[in-house]
């Protein structure tokens, strides 16, 4: 194939591109990334060009506050396409965009190259019913307006999908989310997970800092993992199960990873942290010398946690499918799911992992509570639970030939096939 020019673009390069981006330099192509200035972190480029774009003005506090969310993309779209047409008046064309549509950037990128194919990784479609809104009875819509905000934000992404050749979605249940009318043009591939590097390791040892111990495999360790601690993964249903997971298992240590921010939801009450807000309604159950909160780990570190993991347990709304799943899974974890349908996508209870109701924390306390207590038991599942991943996941032998392979037809400008 002839050498080509490919653009991605995405607010926080490299994000979901970090792999696909070096492979398709490695194949002799000419890429360039479009993201905005002063975001993401440091790059090594390794031969992508970053290109950069810079948002005039802000969001208008005195709209619609329905609005506001559409407000904020169209501006970021307008930056996006005026960065796209200096470097078309420069005389740069791509054969190819790849972008995540997310934050409004790709919107108007089809009006500065007409003919250019684009691929869009689709996370997720938000509705106001049916999905992660109104799933948990906790935090019900309180009225029609709440969910009116839900659809107003779907303006930005409906534009886009008209826009997109093809759509690539990590899992079935992510793809699922997306109008009935744009599902044929999207193909289900995820975003890969390096089994080579995230791999059970006997001898994996951590250190919990100055007030934790030293952890090693074959401890007792229970780990939670997200980027913030709240709701929409399940932080409020772990931590009061935790009390009694602790009763049941005197020896266990409990290592809580995740930042005190806000990632998906709405917000604590009165500038409280979900982090915070719910550790003061369990913490007089609890034993704080046994329960470490890390903060965000550096991978290194948080890869190692889940090597010693002895049990792990992952929740969500039916939402994204975070990354750490996976990864629990790939290191050898035996992870305990709620059983909402992104995660019952990879996880067959029994098999390669077990799973509970994402309400019942009776069911929750006894599961853990089980493993933590008698590892030789799930043993099998454990290896079952990497070897589903390798198989299914692995990032140079799976995800990332599916990944060429879809660029490879939009480039020769074949039919798509989802």
């Amino acid at each position: 194939m002839k050498r080509l020019n490919i653009l991605f673009v995405h607010q926080n390069f490299p994000g979901q591109f970090k792999h696909l981006a070096p492979a398709l330099l490695q194949r002799d192509h000419s890429v360039k990334a479009l993201r905005q200035a002063q975001k993401g972190l440091p790059y090594a480029s390794q031969g992508v060009v970053l290109e950069k774009w810079q948002a005039r003005r802000g969001t208008c506090l005195d709209a619609h506050p329905w609005a506001q969310d559409t407000e904020t993309k169209l501006i970021r779209a307008e930056a996006a396409a005026v960065a796209a047409d200096e470097l078309n008046r420069k005389g740069w064309r791509p054969d190819l965009i790849v972008g995540h549509p997310g934050w409004g950037e790709m919107l108007f990128l089809h009006h500065i190259w007409p003919q250019v194919p684009q691929l869009h990784f689709l996370e997720f479609f938000y509705r106001s019913a049916g999905f992660d809104v109104g799933f948990d009875p906790e935090f019900p819509l309180m009225n029609w307006q709440a969910a009116a905000r839900v659809t107003a934000k779907a303006g930005p992404s409906l534009l886009g999908l008209e826009t997109m050749n093809a759509g690539l979605s990590p899992t079935q249940f992510q793809a699922s989310t997306y109008p009935a009318w744009a599902r044929e043009r999207i193909e289900v591939i995820h975003d890969g997970i390096n089994t080579g590097q995230v791999a059970p390791n006997p001898g994996a040892h951590l250190s919990l800092g100055r007030q934790g111990p030293d952890i090693r495999c074959g401890d007792q360790v229970l780990t939670f993992v997200n980027r913030n601690l709240e709701p929409y993964r399940g932080y409020h249903r772990f931590m009061r199960a935790l009390p009694e997971i602790q009763q049941r298992c005197p020896n266990a240590i409990t290592v809580i990873v995740g930042g005190a921010g806000l990632s998906y939801g709405a917000a604590a009450p009165q500038g409280q942290s979900w982090k915070d807000l719910i550790l003061q309604e369990v913490k007089d159950d609890l034993d704080l010398n046994r329960v470490f909160f890390t903060g965000n780990l550096a991978y290194n570190n948080y890869l190692k946690l889940l090597q010693i993991s002895a049990c792990h347990v992952y929740f969500t709304y039916p939402f994204v499918l975070g990354w750490s799943c996976l990864e629990a899974m790939a290191a050898g974890a035996l992870v305990v799911g709620s059983a909402t349908p992104p995660v019952e996508e990879v996880i067959r209870d029994g098999d390669n992992g077990l799973l509970v109701n994402f309400f019942d924390q009776r069911a929750l306390v006894e599961t853990v509570s089980q493993a933590l207590n008698n590892p030789e038991r799930f043993a099998q599942i454990r290896q079952a639970a990497r070897i589903s991943v390798v198989n299914r996941f692995d990032l140079e032998t799976v995800c990332l030939p599916k990944q060429i392979q879809l660029i490879d037809r939009l480039l020769s400008h074949g039919p798509f096939v989802g």
